[in-house]
Parts: structure tokens; C-alpha cells; sequence
């Protein structure tokens, strides 16, 4: 009995096995509905873009997994504390991240050590949206971004538009409402 259940299960295995693999079996098939059930899934499944492989800590302590973001919209916003540029963009993306809660914004801040990433965070209230120390400048390299100020846009497709330099709040909004659905 139990070798004859062992078969059963293994053939239903192989049969579904080979469904998948040749995208779908004949019509009327057992195996044309899990063929079916197995694109559908995979073609709406998103692969994360490898910028997004990587685990560091955020300014506060926290461990944060780039991955998560994957099938998401998110902004990646490249900053020092002590940039001139930055602090001035500082509202302008603290305005934008507020104005568009369905987007996740990240900050990598790098080049500087973190009581002076938190002295800005805390300064220019940006500490209610994920900011990564990026202290070894890790991340900054992943996006493969050398100064700063930069953005990543990552749109929910896997597609990854990085802007080196800073943007004009105009354009760093329509950048924005292009990660939208």
C-alpha cells in the first residue's frame, strides 16, 4: 500500500514536473492547469535588480535588506551630511517622501561618520523614511554612484534609472511620479 501511494505521488510529481517545464501540457491534460498557474505566476513575478542585493545598517542601528524593496517603487537618495547640495535638497526630498507614501524612499549617507548623519536626519527631518549608513560606501558602489548628491529610481519592474548630480525639485518630482502605477 504504501509503495503503490509512493508511485502515485511520484508520478503526479513527474506529471506536474513535466507540465511546467514545457510550458503547459495538451488540451484536457492534468498537467495544462499547473502549467498555467506556474506562468502566470512567473511571468508576474519580479526578479530584484542586483543593485538591491545587499544588507547594511541604517543610521539608527537597524539592519536593512535592499531585497525588500524588490517589485516595489523606491527612491534611493545618495547624500553626505556635509554637502552643501544635499542640505539643500534635504527638504525638497523630506517634501516629496511625504507627498508620496505608496513610494519608499531610502538615504544613503556615506563619507562621514553617523552622529553626523544623525545630526543632519534630525535637522532636516528626514529620520521618517529609511537612511542607511553607508559607511564604507558599499551601497554607493553597488549603484555604482562616486559623489554625491545622486538618485536610484527603481520601479517596480526591476528597471533601475540612477541621476548623478543634483535635480531640480521639478525634475526630481517627475522622476518620482514615473514610479508611479
Amino acid at each position: 500500500m504504501r509503495l503503490a501511494y509512493a508511485l502515485g505521488i511520484l508520478g503526479t510529481a513527474v506529471g506536474l514536473t513535466a507540465g511546467c517545464a514545457s510550458g503547459g501540457g495538451g488540451a484536457g491534460t492534468a498537467t495544462s492547469a499547473p502549467a498555467a498557474t506556474s506562468a502566470s505566476v512567473t511571468s508576474t513575478a519580479v526578479a530584484a535588480p542586483t543593485e538591491l542585493d545587499f544588507v547594511a545598517k541604517t543610521v539608527g542601528g537597524q539592519e536593512f535588506s535592499g531585497s525588500t524593496l524588490a517589485g516595489k517603487p523606491a527612491v534611493f537618495w545618495f547624500w553626505t551630511p556635509w554637502c552643501p547640495t544635499c542640505q539643500g535638497e534635504a527638504p525638497e526630498v523630506a517634501k516629496l517622501a511625504k507627498a508620496n507614501p505608496d513610494i519608499t524612499f531610502v538615504g544613503v549617507s556615506a563619507q562621514d561618520q553617523v552622529p553626523a548623519m544623525q545630526e543632519f536626519i534630525d535637522k532636516y527631518d528626514t529620520g521618517f523614511f529609511t537612511n542607511i549608513a553607508d559607511v564604507d560606501g558599499a551601497v554607493w558602489q553597488r549603484f555604482g554612484v562616486t559623489a554625491q548628491p545622486a538618485f536610484a529610481f527603481v520601479g517596480r519592474d526591476g528597471s533601475v534609472d540612477v541621476v548623478r548630480g543634483p535635480l531640480p525639485e521639478s525634475d526630481l518630482a517627475a522622476q518620482v511620479a514615473k514610479l508611479k502605477p
